[in-house]
């Protein structure tokens, strides 16, 4: 009992060190190895390399799996091109089996006392990230070795050896079981090495060992079929269409296995180096014989899992780009947040837009309909801040935490303009439609320019807030205090009309002064938008406040 739990440890110690790497690497590069997935769909082949290379470094192909989808559901790569992807990415597992395969426990201490001091003095920055990283490296390496010495006595028990022979007598048998390892660990690099590190000491057969590899490999793309079940129908895609490449490839491979065995063994010293090897061979045939067949693949996957044909408003105004399995990697996590904060933005200009029609034409069925809106407006706000809580602030480098704290603040501000809308739109239903009364042409002539400056600053604040450019930031500032301008020019235009008793103006007056005190109060709101991106950029002039001290009394 105490050699199992010695090997349950070592194997718990192995999942953890994998997964402490993965989050430690996505924490330091997220952004940068998202935007290489993002940038490299040129063709196929520079696409699946960019997959190898970043599986290399998150020591996941499953998580890579996660960004790729994520870009598919939001619409920033095609799905053959996602699966393309998906072939660099199985080898680049693959190979990094490969090196952990080799001795490397001499660097286990080295790495485990570095990355400590790092992770400890320096934990919320890079450097303490890296050593995050670095720990998880070393762990993996003295949970190989404690594989090892773990193994040796249990091959002495006779249960032990039953159980083994009864798994080597069925290839299903051996599929299965290594599957079903690879999904419990969440790592199909872990349970090869477990594989690898188990032939080794002979606790099993090589044969049987090459079986659970290919199990290993099925249960690496179940994993991401699992863990994307709920996602959008476009992530799903690919994680299955994934799943279908590594059926095709075990269904080929796995009646082969034996040919390995027979000609491959006795030029590879050791089993374990052989089933590490056997695994790298597998991928590499795998991304190769199959990388021709992504288009296909695809419209298979499309048309297993279609697209549901749902145009109807509802669906539209709906959250679109929150991607549960995009909240392992908290960069793309804060990507697809600052999405659907624009989508919420869309939602409000809709219903600026529509402010300025039912002023200008009385419609209270548009207005009523506009006033709905809000709702949306609000059920978005809540969606986007329940989603930006599951993202760990910890987790976030100082330019995601920044960005982090920009989409509370401009969904907050959109919520906060869409109840200003709503609550403008009931008063211009009170106190102007159901009174039959109407603004003077004077009037309505402020009010049509003043939209139509608020509405021009609504899309600046969107491409500040997604593009953080500082001139435009600046820009947006400036059109603050033009707006300011113009609002205390048209109230004294508005005064001048009443001293010249002119009927619509006096009918309308405190509708009139009201609603261009609200529009200056939205474009307030939009304008804040540029604080942030000016501080950073250090373009922000002081406050006078710190620059005169208030005289005392």
């Amino acid at each position: 009992m105490k050699h199992l739990l010695n090997l349950l440890a070592a194997v718990a110690l192995l999942v953890w060190g994998t997964h402490m790497v993965r989050t430690g690497v996505l924490r330091v590069f997220g952004a940068n190895l998202r935007n290489l997935l993002a940038h490299s769909m040129g063709n196929r082949f520079t696409a699946a390399l960019s997959g190898l290379g970043v599986t290399a470094l998150v020591q996941s192909s499953t998580a890579t799996s996660l960004m790729t989808s994520a870009f598919v559901g939001q619409g920033f790569i095609s799905l053959p091109a996602a699966l393309s992807v998906m072939r660099g990415a199985d080898v680049g597992t693959a190979i990094m089996a490969v090196l952990f395969s080799f001795d490397l426990s001499w660097l286990s201490p080295l790495f485990i006392f570095v990355g400590v001091v790092l992770f400890i003095t320096r934990q919320d920055t890079t450097p303490g990230r890296i050593g995050r990283a670095l720990i998880g490296l070393g762990l993996m390496l003295l949970a190989l070795r404690l594989v090892v010495e773990a193994t040796e006595p249990l091959l002495e028990s006779p249960t032990v050896r039953t159980l083994l022979s009864s798994v080597s007598s069925d290839i299903f048998m051996e599929l299965m079981l290594g599957a079903v390892l690879a999904v419990l660990a969440y790592s199909s690099l872990a349970i090869v090495l477990l594989i690898a590190a188990m032939a080794s000491s002979g606790v099993i057969p090589l044969d049987v060992a090459l079986g659970l590899t290919l199990g290993a490999n099925l249960g690496s793309g179940l994993v991401a079929v699992l863990t994307t079940a709920k996602a959008a129908i476009e992530v799903r895609q690919v994680t299955m269409g994934n799943m279908l490449f590594k059926i095709m490839g075990v269904a080929i491979v796995a009646p082969f296995t034996g040919l390995w065995v027979l000609y491959a063994q006795p030029h590879i010293d050791g089993a374990g180096q052989n089933v590490v090897l056997f695994h790298l061979v597998f991928n590499i045939f795998n991304s190769l014989c199959f990388i021709g067949m992504t288009q296909t693949v695809a419209h298979w996957v499309a048309k297993l899992l279609p697209k549901p044909e749902d145009h109807s408003a509802a669906s539209l105004l709906r959250p679109r780009h929150l991607d549960p399995s995009a909240l392992s990697t908290p960069s793309l996590a804060i990507s697809c947040a600052a999405r659907e904060a624009l989508h919420q933005a869309d939602v409000v200009e809709s219903m600026l837009i529509g402010l300025q029609q039912v002023v200008e034409t009385d419609d209270e069925k548009l207005s009523q309909d506009l006033r709905k809106l809000e709702d949306t407006v609000d059920d978005l706000y809540s969606a986007i801040k329940y989603y930006m809580t599951k993202i760990s602030r910890a987790e976030l480098d100082e330019r995601e935490g920044q960005r982090w704290t920009e989409i509370i603040s401009f969904t907050i501000n959109m919520e906060q303009i869409g109840d200003i809308i709503e609550r403008v739109l009931q008063e211009v239903e009170v106190k102007k439609i159901r009174k039959g009364r109407h603004f003077s042409d004077a009037g309505m002539q402020e009010i049509r320019e003043l939209h139509q400056h608020l509405l021009n600053n609504l899309r600046l604040a969107m491409s500040v807030f997604l593009n953080g450019n500082p001139r435009e930031a600046q820009k947006l500032l400036e059109e603050k205090a033009r707006f300011r301008d113009l609002e205390l020019a048209y109230a004294a235009t508005h005064l001048n009309r009443l001293a010249d008793n002119t009927v619509p103006s006096i009918e309308t007056s405190s509708l009139h002064i009201d609603l261009i005190s609200d529009l200056k109060r939205i474009n307030s709101l939009l304008c804040s938008v540029a604080y942030p991106i000016l501080e950073q950029a250090g373009a922000l002039a002081p406050s006078r406040l710190r620059e005169h001290k208030v005289p005392t009394p």
